[in-house]
């Protein structure tokens, strides 16, 4: 003990620092999931897949735009049973009510938006740091839906809306249909929820 008997003052722990990107060397936040300029997955130590480019031409290009669809929506909702499961530790939002999205093509990107990697979901989860950039896929003929997960660090999944929370993935790069009672699990905390638009839900 110091002279005069005072304790002595414990030193305080350092401050995080910045974590440089192996791959691009790229600063992000210390407490980053995936590096902000490449998709580097910190986790995993793996780099995002990457889709093929398609060849240019009048072909690739009508060939890249899905139709146009009418009468859908995206429930997309705060799960406090599913972020329990997951055992996260980034703090739950407020559950409160859910968002609606409109679906308005048969093909819909779930992910979070990225300007740098210029990528811009249709359903753009942002709030969840267990969301990937590119995470599932859905696609529908105007009657049934199917999800595909595009090799996401964290899986989605799909379960009935009664029983027990899923517990096995969908297998990436394979579609799963998405039942009437369906629900998607995917990330920290969403859920989702796919169903036809409510009179007067959708604008005029």
């Amino acid at each position: 003990m110091p002279a005069g008997g005072s304790a002595a003052v414990p030193t305080p722990p350092p401050s995080p620092v910045a974590t440089t990107c192996p791959a691009c060397q790229a600063p992000n936040v210390a407490d980053a999931l995936f590096c902000e300029a490449c998709g580097y997955d910190f986790t995993t130590g793996t780099m995002p897949r990457r889709d093929p480019v398609p060849a240019p031409g009048p072909v690739a290009a009508s060939a890249s735009l899905a139709p146009a669809l009418e009468g859908w929506v995206a429930e997309v909702w705060v799960d406090p049973d599913w972020y329990a499961d997951q055992e996260s530790t980034d703090p739950l939002p407020s559950p409160g009510l859910p968002t609606v999205v409109q679906l308005a093509t048969t093909s819909v990107l779930i992910g979070r938006a990225s300007r740098s990697r210029n990528i811009s979901p249709d359903i753009d989860l942002a709030s969840d740091n267990g969301i990937s950039r590119r995470h599932a896929q859905l696609t529908t003929d105007g009657t049934r839906w199917w999800v595909e997960d595009l090799g996401s660090s964290n899986g989605t999944y799909v379960g009935s809306s009664v029983g027990a929370l899923p517990t096995v993935p969908v297998v990436p790069g394979q579609k799963q249909e998405v039942g009437p009672d369906d629900r998607i699990y995917l990330g920290a905390w969403t859920r989702i929820i796919l169903r036809r638009a409510a009179p007067g839900e959708l604008p005029a």
